[in-house]
C-alpha cells in the first residue's frame, strides 16, 4: 500500500552486486566471559567477493572508543564497509569507531559490515583484539553451582524462542500448523513506519512501539502484527542518518519484535521499500533510494538484506518472513509471461533499468543462512494477482512457503468471482495469508466481505494500517495508539474479537 505523502532524501550510492549467503559460525571459548566476544560472519559471498559482518560485545569497563582488528589469512580485501572506519594494512584489517556509534558500555554490543574481495580461499579469521584486548578467550573461570536455576547450561532451563505463546509456524500442507501440529491463523494488522522514516531522516517508527502500544494491539484480538522495512536503513547505509540506521536500526526491529511476541503475537518481517532506479509505468518516485515502492527487488542490496535478517532471526521460528511487499513488473513489461518469469527469476527484466533479484534468489538468500522461517510470496499487480503463481512458485528446500495476497476495493480482484476463480486454487495447494486488506471508503462494507470469505475457508488476513493517518488515503484503523478506531478499523477490530479464539 503507499503512503500519505512525505517528503524524500536524494543521494548518491555505489553498486556491488551480491548472490546467495552463506553464514560462517565462529567458535568462541567456553567457560568465564571473555573481556570481548567477536562474532564473525559472511552474509553474502559471489565468485569474486563477499559480504561480511562482525558483531562486538563489551564485556569490561565501559569505554569511549574501540577499535578491531584481525587478520586475513586467505588474501581478501576489504573494499568498503559502513558502521565503522575499515581499513586494511597487509593482512591486518581495522574497523574503529564512527563518531556516533564510538561508546561501548559493558554488556553493550555493535554490529559494522563489509564488503571484500577474495579468491582461492575464504578462510575465517581466527584471532580478534578490542581496543588491543583478545577477545573470545576466556577469563578465569569462577565455580559455578550445577544446580543452581539461574546457570545458563542448565539443560532444564526452558530457553530459546518458541517457549512463549507465540507460536512457531510451519507449513503442511495448505495449513499454517504450530510445534503441536494445531492448525493456526495470521489475523491481525500491519504497523507502518519502518519502511518510510528512516529513510525520510524522521526516526525509525512512525509513532509510539512500546509495550503500552502493542497491547493495544493485542487488546483488538490480533494474533499477529506486520512489521514493514527499509533495505538501506537496515543496512545502514551511507545516505542514511546513522541513529536511524545500521545497528540502531537493526536493534530497534528486534526490540519490536521481541514487544509484539511478549503479547503472544506473530512478528512478521517484509520488506516495503529498496533501493533501485525506476521511472517507467507507475513509478512511485524517480529516486534510486529506497524512497518507494519498486516494480521488484534488486540484486545490489535485497539478498544481502535477507541473508542478514535470516541471520538476525534464524533460531527464532516464531518470525514469518514476508519477501516483497508488492511486486509490479507487470507494469514494465509487455507480456504477462515475462512478467512472472522475471517475479521469479530475476535478472534483466524488461523495462526495469537495475538486476532484479527474483524470488527465487530471496528464498536462497533465506535458506542459505540455515533459516527455516515460513516464507511469504506476493504475486505480480502489487500482490493482487496470485493467478500464476502455483506455475511459478520458487523451489524451498524447506518446503516452508505460503502465499501472500493484498486487497483492496479499488484493486483489480476485488469481487468473489475473482476469488473464487483464482485464490481458491492457490489455497488448495498452500496456505494463503491477505497480507494487506483494506479500503479508501472510511467505512469496512468492503472488508467485511473479504474477512467473510477468508473466515469461511480457514484462512488469513492483515488490516491496513495501524497508523494514525486519514482513514481514505492511508486507510488507518485507528485514531489515536491507546486502539481508539476510525471507523474504518471498527470493522476490522469487532470482527476480531467476535472470533473464536
Amino acid at each position: 500500500m503507499r503512503h500519505p505523502p512525505r517528503s524524500v532524501l536524494l543521494a548518491v550510492t555505489g553498486a556491488t552486486a551480491l548472490i546467495g549467503a552463506v553464514t560462517v559460525p565462529v567458535v568462541t571459548a567456553q567457560g568465564a566471559t571473555p573481556a570481548c566476544t567477536v562474532e564473525y560472519s559472511v552474509t553474502s559471498q559471489w565468485d569474486s567477493g563477499f559480504q561480511g559482518a562482525v558483531e562486538i560485545t563489551n564485556n569490561t569497563a565501559a569505554v569511549s572508543s574501540w577499535s578491531l582488528t584481525f587478520d586475513f589469512a586467505g588474501g581478501q580485501k576489504v573494499t568498503q564497509g559502513w558502521n565503522a572506519k575499515w581499513s586494511q594494512s597487509g593482512t591486518t584489517v581495522t574497523a574503529a569507531n564512527e563518531s556516533w556509534n564510538g561508546a561501548l558500555g559493558t554488556g553493550v554490543s555493535v554490529s559494522a559490515g563489509f564488503i571484500a574481495s577474495w579468491s582461492g580461499s575464504n578462510a575465517v579469521p581466527t584471532a580478534f583484539k578490542l581496543n588491543g584486548t583478545s577477545c573470545n578467550v576466556d577469563a578465569e573461570p569462577s565455580p559455578t553451582d550445577p544446580t543452581d536455576p539461574t546457570d545458563p547450561t542448565d539443560p532444564t532451563d526452558p530457553t530459546g524462542p518458541g517457549d512463549g505463546t507465540a507460536p512457531a509456524l510451519h507449513v503442511s500442507g495448505n495449513k499454517l500448523v504450530d510445534a503441536d501440529g494445531t492448525t493456526r491463523r495470521l489475523l491481525g494488522v500491519n504497523r507502518s513506519g519502518g519502511e518510510f522514516m528512516c529513510v525520510q531522516g524522521y526516526g525509525i517508527w512512525d509513532g509510539p512501539v512500546d509495550d503500552a502500544a502493542i497491547k493495544a494491539i493485542a487488546d483488538w484480538n490480533a494474533n499477529t502484527v506486520r512489521i514493514p522495512l527499509n533495505e538501506e536503513c537496515w543496512l545502514g547505509l551511507s545516505h542514511i542518518k546513522p541513529e536511524y540506521g545500521g545497528a540502531n536500526y537493526i536493534n530497534a526491529v528486534k526490540d519490536l519484535v521481541a514487544r509484539v511476541k511478549a503479547h503472544g503475537m506473530t512478528p512478521m518481517l517484509e520488506l516495503h521499500w529498496s533501493w533501485g532506479q525506476y521511472t517507467g509505468n507507475s513509478a512511485g518516485c524517480s529516486d534510486v533510494h529506497a524512497s518507494c515502492q519498486k516494480p521488484m527487488p534488486n540484486m545490489q542490496y535485497t539478498p544481502a538484506f535477507w541473508a542478514s535478517v535470516a541471520s538476525t532471526f534464524k533460531d527464532d521460528p516464531t518470525v514469518v518472513f514476508d519477501l516483497f511487499n508488492e511486486p509490479y513488473p507487470d507494469r514494465a513489461t509487455s507480456t504477462t509471461t515475462q512478467a512472472w518469469q522475471c517475479w521469479r527469476d530475476g535478472g534483466t527484466c524488461p523495462g526495469i533499468g537495475y538486476e532484479v533479484a527474483g524470488m527465487q534468489d530471496l528464498v536462497d538468500a533465506v535458506r542459505d543462512t540455515g533459516a527455516d522461517n515460513l516464507i511469504l510470496l506476493g504475486g505480480l499487480a502489487y500482490s493482487n494477482d496470485l493467478s500464476q503463481w502455483l506455475t511459478y512458485k520458487p523451489t524451498d528446500p524447506a518446503g516452508n512457503l505460503a502465499a501472500a495476497w493484498h486487497v483492496y476495493n479499488f484493486n483489480t480482484c476485488a469481487n468473489e468471482s475473482c476469488w473464487n476463480s483464482t485464490l481458491a486454487p492457490v489455497a488448495a495447494q498452500v496456505p494463503l495469508v491477505a497480507g494487506e486488506i483494506g479500503e479508501n471508503t472510511c467505512a469496512h462494507s468492503f472488508i467485511d466481505q473479504v474477512m467473510k470469505w477468508f473466515d469461511d475457508r480457514g484462512l488469513s488476513y492483515l488490516g491496513w494500517t495501524w497508523n494514525t493517518w486519514n482513514c481514505n488515503s492511508g486507510p488507518a484503523l485507528i485514531s489515536s495508539y491507546d486502539g481508539t478506531p476510525t471507523s474504518y478499523g471498527t470493522g476490522l477490530r469487532d470482527h476480531l474479537r467476535a472470533l473464536d479464539g
